[in-house]
């Protein structure tokens, strides 16, 4: 399945924690003498000699474990023509490896009551599974084997069985889905051909059609080696037995060819609102708006995440109480700073709400940009009053928290920890990322607004019912 939430965001301003980020080197990252707000994440991480990087957490809160591979390849990774490789790969690594047969993955976990899943986007793609403690070796196994001998069970006849699941899920999850196609059509039209963001990651039809057997074979050694991945064992270890038996069991993984390349790509940029409408098997019209914004953790990226609440984060921000509380004439709202490593993107949606005086459908649409943009501008020539921007931050830091409870899954520790090193280098970042919204005041909300939102340079689409 295709991830569709980006990397988490993170703010702290009230609960005072102990100082004790680790590194490899001394077990410790020591803030500034001054800074008594610290998270307690203690970690140690080493390098095998295949190039895999290596992350241990210890957490006896429960006796569970998380094994979380992140591998540092994404759709931005393909070429036009041949779109769709990442999110098949996705399918292919549940399918058996050299030493373990088709289907046995999933049997070999439930038995142990382990979970396990995968998402793909456009930057990584990242696969975790959460077990008993006493199941390490037998995850560590599974992980290992399907990244030293995928190929030894893959097929031509295993690719094509795949590559129908996958265009089955994009009947179900995108041409068949309500609204499914927006997203697709919004890429397009944001970003510029043979921009690495322009294809969705779940592909095109035909490149899926055209992708040969020898096709993926070559994705495999290129990107699925040990020095383009990194592992993340967190939970209830002992960190020198776990090193241990991830030393036995990825000991014979081999190197991969070489180092990865950047990506070098046409950077995008929008001189004119460009406009389209597309139609679809919907009951509701709905509005998008769309801007190309700076990267994960760039300057800017952090004050659009509160530019995000205070527009649409709950029942009280500025577009939900209008549009949808006090005129009633929007059926939802939603705003969200997409980040991603290469350039972001930041989308404004409205669902718009069937008019009781008779008001047609295309009146509605307009009715609303004109609303929203009413918002934007507010925002871009006054900064929020204090009450309003401390609301935002205590939505964000909540947010925060809430995924430190959790060792395991999808934005938990674990994976946490394999998405800092991946963008920051740093496994431990979550101080400097908190920071940044600590950092910020009202005038930053209104700059950030008023430089990466401008109502003349984004995309709108339209989503209208089929006549």
């Amino acid at each position: 399945m295709i991830a569709s939430e980006v990397l988490m965001r993170c703010l702290t301003l009230s609960v005072v924690l102990l100082i004790a980020l680790a590194s490899a080197s001394s077990g410790q990252a020591p803030g500034s003498p001054s800074d008594t707000r610290r998270i307690s994440i203690v970690y140690t991480q080493f390098q095998l000699p295949s190039g895999l990087h290596v992350i241990l957490h210890e957490d006896h809160t429960v006796p569970l474990i998380t094994v979380n591979v992140w591998y540092h390849v994404g759709s931005a990774r393909e070429k036009p023509g041949r779109t769709g490789f990442a999110h098949l790969f996705e399918h292919l690594m549940f399918e058996g490896s050299g030493h373990v047969k088709e289907g046995q993955f999933d049997e070999l976990l439930e038995a142990a009551g382990a979970t396990n899943n995968a998402s793909t986007e456009n930057d990584r793609t990242n696969y975790y599974i959460d077990a008993p403690s006493n199941a390490l070796d037998l995850a560590l196994f599974l992980e290992s084997d399907r990244m030293g001998y995928l190929l030894e069970a893959m097929s031509p006849a295993r690719v094509n069985g795949q590559r129908d699941v996958v265009k089955n899920e994009r009947r179900q999850s995108y041409e068949n889905a309500p609204y499914g196609m927006a997203p697709i059509t919004i890429g397009e039209m944001l970003y510029p051909e043979g921009h690495p963001y322009h294809w969705p990651t779940i592909g095109y039809m035909e490149d899926l059609t055209a992708a040969s057997y020898d096709d993926v074979v070559d994705f495999f050694k290129k990107y699925y080696q040990p020095a383009n991945a990194s592992l993340v064992i967190a939970g209830d270890i002992d960190p020198a037995k776990a090193r241990a038996s991830i030393e036995k069991w990825f000991s014979d993984v081999k190197p991969g060819a070489g180092p990865v390349p950047p990506i070098d790509y046409p950077h995008p940029f929008l001189t004119e609102v460009k406009r389209k409408t597309i139609q679809d098997r919907v009951q509701l019209p709905r509005l998008y708006l769309e801007w190309i914004t700076p990267p994960h953790f760039a300057p800017g990226d952090a004050e659009l995440d509160v530019v995000s609440m205070l527009l649409a984060g709950g029942k009280n921000s500025r577009l939900y109480k209008k549009l949808v509380y006090d005129l009633q004439i929007a059926q939802d709202v939603s705003a969200v700073q997409q980040s991603m490593s290469l350039n972001s993107q930041y989308e404004i949606a409205v669902t718009a709400r069937p008019a009781a005086d008779g008001t047609t459908p295309a009146a509605t649409i307009e009715r609303i940009r004109g609303i929203v943009d009413e918002e934007i501008r507010a925002l871009q020539s006054a900064p929020p009053d204090a009450r309003e921007f401390q609301r935002a931050l205590n939505q964000i830091e909540s947010s925060f928290y809430n995924r430190l409870e959790r060792v395991g899954g999808s934005g938990g520790v674990g994976d946490q920890l394999n998405a800092y090193y991946f963008v920051a280098g740093n496994p431990g970042y979550f101080n400097e990322d908190l920071s940044r919204y600590s950092a910020l005041s009202p005038l930053d909300i209104e700059a950030a607004a008023a430089r990466f939102l401008p109502l003349d340079k984004r995309v709108e689409l339209i989503v209208e019912p089929v006549k």
